[in-house]
């Protein structure tokens, strides 16, 4: 009975050329970009049916899960930028998504410390692009700086109090479970046969073919993988970069969270300090080039995803640009005594026995061809598909309207096919 029931189900599904449909919007990748995406579809447009595909067994097992946990405020991001306007809003709405299903958080603030005078107008620049943002920020002399954070040293600083913390992978789940789509955990994308006037057809690596009318890409540190599967060449590529943390064994040394002055010619924040919804303090990431997609550590080595990285002609263009820095991250990766000098810059009190290495991340940094690093989040369409192509740092804490804008632009080729 249940059988003829789908069937029944799956001939009101056809559409005008007889094709079975098994769903209208198809999203691969089960991260909180995806997930979010699915979220916001089924509010948006009760009834259309979606689905997520998610290689991993589960939600959040890459970016979303492997990050510090830090809703943040949005004071980094350029004025205007969707990083700027989506990470104030998103900061915002996660507090109360997280308070609505009782998911751990909490608003804790945090401070930016200049420890050296060339810094002092990076922060004071810092000032005026949260106000300009709309983000409140309270300047702090020394002893100011004591106030917050006692073993923390500084010239000066900004208090950002609209900063948090919170457990994204739980957010990611709730996500899943609040969505009422089809989340097929286990299931890899291997190949997309799209047609312009009939939609996608999704070959799953157990030989399985899903059919769609939309496709969204929400794929990650595969996501320019995914496009070419799809036909569409994006002009980009990812070039993951692994950023390393430590717990620090001694966390009465730090209150909440602690940040250098970011260097505007990076899109990293720099290794910092967090105090972390479970209480532990963690320190970091760096940033260093990883042997692979997923390469977590130094040891994972995938020689065809390396290949295509040194192929991309921006990859080398970056090294070329900025191999000081690298050299600098790449020394912190490598030594412990070097990563801990770093460190006692912000907290003098820190030592090599203090820092426990902990899991790493990996950041899905989108690189065009000259070289540059994409700044801001990039969204790009092609027919009844759309592809999320650069959502590191903060997508987390921006991921409900990045779900809401990709979620429009979804109906929106769903309306149109």
């Amino acid at each position: 009975m249940h059988y003829r029931s789908r069937e029944v189900e799956r001939v009101l599904q056809r559409g005008p050329y007889g094709i079975a449909y098994d769903c209208d919007v198809l999203v691969i990748g089960g991260g909180i970009v995806g997930l979010s995406t699915a979220y916001a579809i089924t509010r948006a447009a009760p009834g259309t049916r979606v689905t997520v595909l998610e290689k991993e067994r589960g939600p959040a097992r890459h970016q979303t899960g492997r990050n510090s946990g830090v809703i943040h405020s949005g004071i980094y991001y350029r004025p205007g930028s969707l990083k700027a306007r989506y990470a104030v809003r998103g900061a915002t709405e996660m507090v109360k998504f997280c308070a609505e299903y009782g998911i751990a958080h909490a608003v804790t603030g945090k401070l930016i410390v200049a420890t050296d005078r060339s810094e002092l107008p990076r922060l004071h620049a810092l000032v005026q692009r949260g106000r300009e943002n709309g983000i409140p920020v309270r300047e702090l002399g020394p002893a100011q700086i004591t106030e917050y954070e006692p073993r923390v040293r500084g010239l000066a600083a900004i208090h950002v109090g609209t900063t948090g913390v919170c457990d994204f992978a739980a957010v990611a789940r709730q996500l899943a479970d609040a969505s009422g789509a089809e989340i097929r955990y286990g299931t890899e994308a291997v190949r997309i046969d799209r047609r312009p006037a009939l939609g996608v057809a999704v070959r799953t690596a157990d030989g399985t073919v899903v059919r769609a009318r939309v496709l969204v890409n929400c794929a990650g540190l595969h996501c320019d993988e995914v496009a070419r599967l799809a036909g569409d060449e994006p002009g980009m590529r990812i070039v993951p970069f692994r950023g390393e943390y430590y717990t620090l064994l001694r966390p009465e040394l730090v209150r909440g969270l602690v940040y250098p002055v970011p260097d505007p010619a990076f899109p990293f924040l720099g290794v910092h300090l967090t105090r972390g919804i479970d209480g532990d303090v963690h320190i970091g990431p760096n940033a260093v080039p990883a042997l692979a997609r997923e390469g977590y550590g130094w040891d994972v080595v995938r020689p065809r995803e390396l290949g295509a990285t040194l192929a991309w002609p921006g990859a080398w263009r970056i090294a070329r640009r900025h191999w000081r820095y690298g050299a600098g991250e790449l020394r912190r990766s490598v030594s412990k005594a070097a990563f801990a000098q770093a460190v006692r810059r912000l907290l003098p009190a820190v030592t090599e026995d203090d820092l426990v290495p902990t899991a790493a991340g990996v950041r899905a940094q989108a690189v065009l061809r000259d070289g540059t690093l994409v700044d801001d989040f990039l969204i790009r369409e092609a027919p009844r598909t759309v592809h999320v192509l650069n959502a590191p740092s903060p997508a987390a804490t921006a991921s409900l309207p990045i779900g809401r804008e990709v979620s429009r632009r979804a109906l929106a080729a769903l309306s149109g096919g």
